[in-house]
């Protein structure tokens, strides 16, 4: 693949007839507006942000009243309010549609299959709405969940939402603190939980765990049924139930939705919790939908009965954005357990038999597909794949390159970043510019994107600070139990006044685009010069000896030396040959200012439950500092291996 040429170029059919352009020219007609392009529509988008997210409700036709105002205080991030007066609900939009056809199709991993079609949907959320109103459920109360990513957990989440109450979930694969410095925090008026799940073959039991958290919380408890006895688990619960007994007295009828205010809170998400107890995002019910909206219908082209499906798990925020993708009439793919479970074929195997037309997943997935040396391109039926979608980390160049050598050659490929703090992108995928190696294609419309360095200015053709210079609709509410707001100023507004500061070290491209060089707290500074992390692992990973990385800066002799952390492939030794070579790699494809001054092995690298490493929790225990929350993390016990290297002492 040439560098000078882009990887992707939409055909003449995309320009004309996918639903963002279909969006650009109604906006134009709407509003009386003529768009060059896309970057002209995109400053229209943020100039005038009352008609942009107006014309957006009328256009994907969002039920609720809309009331008169679209905006007031706009020119302040803090007090701005979109829609003051408009009256919805979240899940009456995402069940708009009814029928025969599938609206929920379920693998867990080769274990269980099922689908729930529109109306058993509806059905059964109808049956849950009565059953948690029966419950005391109403505006307002929380709803917490340790689920996998299966149809009964959307169908919960849909009913809490229905009655105006607030949702909460985690994966079942959380320790039991880790689970309770979440939903302890919010008080929940119920507890949901699985009686286990699958995990790379094998039943995972929770048994201890839920009967542990359930005694902590204190308030009712419904077992859904999946990978264990649900029955006794209940039983051994105080207040417990299980799911089939909850909803047992009652039949399905109409839906009723509580229509409530643009702002009221729909989700409370929470941070990573790796350098202390997480936050609690709290997201308003019409930010989410309309951003949602947006983001699926547009910059993804997601269109009616069009398969939907990302790789995630009930405690990333990618579930709440894959949820959505039902308000666009489309169905959801759901997984749930290891991506490598028979083999590393199983979500190509699924994207072929449902004829995937959206694949949404993790830059480390990618990465792990091509290092395990599978080529979907020539092993299965792709034809259907119109998007594959990379998030949770920077996608590497050669992750770019692997995609359409190796999966697929006319595919559209958007790398997307936003978060948790946003439940949504800053920027992503658009589907009228080209996709080039290694970048982010681009902003999100009506989201005023830019890079600003330390002074607070923009810059081009320099790494700065991600920033988003106006209020957008899904900014969060609030932090929950945090009365006064400090947490939430401290957290995007300490650095700029009245500008949002995501914590992201990036860069413009040339084209417009946008590369995430990693989180600028995790951002190197030897010599006073930042360098970001992304920037290392994209060389250091593209060896065959090395399946993973983590660099941090590490104090010394009054500068900050450069560590890097590689976990090797099975029977490869860091010899000295093999670490002139990483080092050799990364001063050719980075510059010598990245090159490690110690590269030292490890057996594990600490992540998330995301798969996110945890550079900053590695850097902490190499400099002698308590990590607050280890709970947070998939394997803590890979942070003791950083403790006590000697390598680090000279």
């Amino acid at each position: 693949m040439q560098a000078d040429r882009p990887l992707w170029v939409p055909d003449s059919a995309i320009l004309e007839r996918s639903p963002m352009a279909q969006f650009m020219a109604w906006c134009g007609q709407r509003f009386g507006r003529t768009f060059a392009d896309y970057d002209a529509f995109h400053d229209w988008s943020v100039a005038d942000r009352s008609d942009f997210w107006t014309g957006l409700w009328e256009h994907c036709g969002v039920i609720g009243e809309r009331g008169e105002r679209a905006l007031i205080n706009g020119e302040r991030m803090l007090d701005a309010r979109f829609f003051p007066d408009a009256k919805l609900n979240f899940a009456e939009n995402l069940l708009r549609k009814s029928g025969g056809g599938d609206a929920l199709i379920f693998r867990g991993e080769d274990k269980v299959s099922y689908r729930l079609s529109w109306d058993e949907l509806r059905a059964l959320v109808s049956r849950l709405q009565q059953a948690l109103k029966a419950q005391g459920v109403g505006v307002g109360d929380r709803v917490a969940a340790m689920m996998p990513n299966m149809p009964e957990t959307i169908a919960l989440m849909l009913a809490t939402a229905s009655l105006g109450a607030i949702w909460s979930s985690c994966s079942p694969d959380f320790g039991e603190q880790g689970v309770l410095d979440r939903f302890g925090q919010i008080g929940p008026k119920l507890f949901i939980a699985c009686d286990g799940y699958w995990y790379n073959g094998k039943r995972q039991d929770v048994d201890a765990k839920v009967r542990a958290v359930a005694r902590t919380l204190g308030v009712p408890t419904v077992i859904v049924p999946y990978a264990g006895d649900s029955a006794a688990l209940a039983a051994a619960i105080e207040g417990g139930v299980t799911l089939p007994d909850f909803i047992a007295g009652f039949d399905a009828k109409p839906l009723a939705f509580e229509r409530l205010p643009f702002g009221q809170p729909l989700y409370i998400l929470f941070s990573s919790g790796t350098t202390g107890v997480p936050k609690c995002i709290v997201h308003s019910a019409g930010g989410t939908l309309l951003q949602h909206l947006k983001e699926h219908r547009f910059h993804c082209g997601l269109k009616e009965d069009e398969r939907l499906f990302y790789f995630t798990t009930c405690g990333w925020m990618m579930w709440n954005w894959l949820a959505s993708g039902l308000a666009a009439g489309a169905t959801l793919c759901l997984y749930d357990g290891s991506p490598f479970a028979p083999d590393g074929n199983v979500l190509f195997d699924y994207a072929a038999a449902e004829r995937f037309a959206v694949f949404g997943t993790s830059a480390k997935y990618i990465d792990a597909v091509r290092k395990s040396g599978l080529t979907p391109a020539k092993t299965h039926d792709l034809a259907s794949l119109r998007l594959i979608t990379s998030t949770g980390s920077p996608l590497s160049p050669e992750g770019f390159s692997f995609v359409y050598e190796g999966i697929k050659s006319d595919v559209q490929l958007a790398s997307i970043s936003g978060g948790t703090d946003i439940v949504s992108c800053f920027v992503l995928g658009n589907p009228l510019k080209p996709v080039w190696r290694g970048e982010i294609q681009g902003p999100g419309l009506g989201l005023a994107v830019d890079v600003w360095n330390d002074e607070g200015q923009p810059v081009r053709g320099e790494k700065g600070e991600l920033v988003c210079t106006k209020a957008f609709p899904s900014m969060p509410v609030m932090f929950w139990n945090d009365p006064h707001g400090a947490k939430y100023r401290a957290a995007y507004f300490e650095r700029f006044d009245n500008v949002w500061c995501h914590g992201d070290f990036a860069e413009w491209t040339a084209h417009g685009g946008i590369i995430i060089h990693g989180r600028s707290d995790a951002t190197l500074n030897p010599g006073g010069v930042r360098i970001g992390t992304a920037e290392i692992y994209n060389q250091v990973e593209q060896m065959p000896e090395v399946l993973e990385a983590l660099c941090i800066g590490q104090d010394w002799e009054d500068d900050v030396r450069v560590i890097l952390f590689v976990r090797l492939a099975p029977g490869v030794e860091l010899t000295e040959e093999l670490t002139k070579a990483i080092k050799n790699r990364i001063r050719i494809g980075a510059s010598p200012r990245h090159v490690p001054a110690k590269v030292i092995a490890v057996a594990d690298i600490p992540r998330t439950k995301s798969g996110k490493i945890v550079e900053l929790a590695v850097r902490d225990v190499v400099h002698g500092r308590p990590v607050k929350n280890k709970e947070a993390l998939a394997n803590p016990e890979a942070l003791d291996l950083f403790a006590e290297l000697d390598a680090l002492k000279t």
